[in-house]
């Protein structure tokens, strides 16, 4: 396929500066004077123009012996030359698809770089949630101890309650027995007054002598009937004070048993997360090992491939040597006649 750029003027140029040069004007000569460039296949035709064309011209001044061996030599060169396409079409074919195969060996290799770099950053979020896992059960366990102590202490208010409830029992029963001790020293007091009565007017300075030391022990009962009623309103507070403690302690143990329940289901999706972590690293891995393998695959197909361009220059290089011994045949033969 001819390429852009490339005329039959130009061809000619390059032919006659090679001629110039007193070399022969081969398709390959002809490309490398033009910069590499141009299809041999055009480059082909130029020159074949281009040839019939000077024969034409030289053929009415040029004695048949020379005309006989410029055709000779037409042969040979068209013959080297149709020799050569064949070849360099199978080399063009040829690079193209080992083109195409580099190509494709390196789009692999950078996608299986790309694999790698995935497999690493897998790993590292793997390592990642391990150590959230590792913090998340180390904070579960100091809860789980903070609670544990919370027990502790909810048990020993519980304790300190019930002995405050027993202070309290046996306070009112003292309470209690007061009041049974003073009422009954009443009704003594007023059975005896009323027996007085009858008696002797002699007697009511000795009877208000007991009275007034029946006052005064009635007066030492209601004091001290006084201080279990301040004792009793006392441990009542201290016992209000208590309920208030084992309330704000019962909320306490309720929001650690909330933390923990919250603990434990973050726990279970970090599991979770890792599992699936681990498995998309698996399933990683067998991407990689594919990759690996057809990776080398492509590389054996690359070693057959230059093996068989090996063969194809080898062949091309026989071919040459061919059109070479042909070429120089006219070139004998002319030097015999000369």
């Amino acid at each position: 396929m001819a390429r852009g750029g490339i005329t039959k003027a130009l061809v000619q140029i390059a032919r006659t500066a090679i001629l110039a040069r007193g070399e022969h004007p081969s398709i390959d000569a002809v490309r490398i004077e033009m910069g590499n460039t141009g299809s041999k296949t055009t480059i082909h035709r130029y020159l074949k123009e281009l040839d019939d064309g000077s024969t034409s011209v030289e053929a009415s001044v040029e004695p048949i012996d020379d005309e006989l061996m410029a055709l000779v030599s037409r042969l040979a060169h068209r013959l080297k030359e149709q020799a050569q396409e064949p070849i360099e079409q199978a080399r063009e074919q040829f690079e193209e698809q080992r083109d195409a195969l580099e190509t494709q060996l390196k789009q692999t290799r950078l996608t299986l770089e790309k694999l790698e770099q995935e497999h690493d950053i897998r790993g590292a979020a793997l390592e990642r949630e391990s150590e959230a896992l590792q913090n998340t059960r180390s904070m579960l366990q100091t809860e789980q101890t903070r609670n544990a102590g919370l027990n502790q202490a909810l048990a020993d208010f519980e304790l300190r309650l019930q002995d405050k409830d027993e202070q309290i029992r046996s306070l009112e029963e003292k309470h209690l027995h007061a009041r049974d001790a003073l009422e009954h020293y009443r009704n003594a007091t007023k059975e005896q007054r009323e027996q007085e009565q009858s008696r002797h007017e002699g007697q009511v300075q000795q009877l208000q002598m007991e009275l007034r030391q029946a006052q005064q022990s009635s007066l030492v009962r209601q004091d001290e009937i006084t201080q279990l009623h301040r004792d009793n309103e006392r441990l009542l507070t201290e016992n209000r004070g208590t309920l208030r403690e084992l309330s704000l302690l019962q909320d306490q143990l309720k929001h650690s048993n909330q933390r923990q329940d919250q603990l434990l289901e973050q726990t279970s999706r970090v599991d979770s997360e890792r599992t699936l972590l681990q498995e998309r690293l698996r399933v990683a891995l067998l991407e990689s090992q594919t990759f690996k393998q057809n990776a080398d695959e492509q590389s054996q197909l690359n070693q057959s491939l230059e093996k068989e361009l090996s063969k194809a220059q080898a062949s091309l290089e026989d071919s040459l040597r061919l059109a070479a011994t042909v070429a120089a045949a006219p070139d004998k033969a002319k030097s015999k006649d000369a």
